[in-house]
């Protein structure tokens, strides 16, 4: 865990960490905002992103970063790679490994400390791919579709 500012526990990031923790999706902070307005009517889009950067900070939640105009999140704060389908935006977890013989053998060859690494794997997802087997001829938008998030 991080060292820093300890921050008291709020409602609000207690509902986001279940929500990310119970989906398998990697909403964004909009997503995420729209998902809990119902549960919390004065929650502002500005408190999920500080909320969502504490746990961040927290080492609770990972934040991915993969040059579009909006961060997703993950739950699952266990090293491990992802598909990322370029046609829909939408990120898939890959529980494949070896994560660690990686960061060590990359240690080992460079003789330098190595921290962390990532590896992100970019492709068309099944349902993009089927969707253009159907639509053939017509482009979809690489923007990310809008993903539905189920409280448990």
């Amino acid at each position: 865990m991080n060292e820093g500012k300890i921050h008291r526990n709020s409602k609000q990031r207690t509902s986001i960490l279940e929500l990310l923790k119970h989906t398998k999706a990697h909403p964004t902070a909009q997503e995420i905002f729209d998902a809990l307005r119902e549960d919390f009517p004065h929650l502002s889009l500005g408190t999920v992103y500080r909320n969502l950067n504490i746990l961040v900070e927290q080492d609770q939640i990972r934040k991915l970063q993969y040059g579009s105009t909006f961060d997703r999140f993950d739950g699952n704060a266990v090293p491990h790679y992802h598909f990322i389908c370029e046609s829909c935006g939408r990120v898939y977890d890959l529980d494949i490994g070896p994560f660690r013989e990686l960061q060590n053998a990359a240690t080992e060859q460079c003789d330098h400390t190595v921290l962390s690494h990532k590896i992100d794997f970019f492709g068309i997802c099944t349902d993009c791919r089927e969707k253009d087997s159907i639509h053939e001829g017509t482009s979809t938008s690489p923007v990310g579709e809008a993903v539905t998030l189920e409280k448990n």
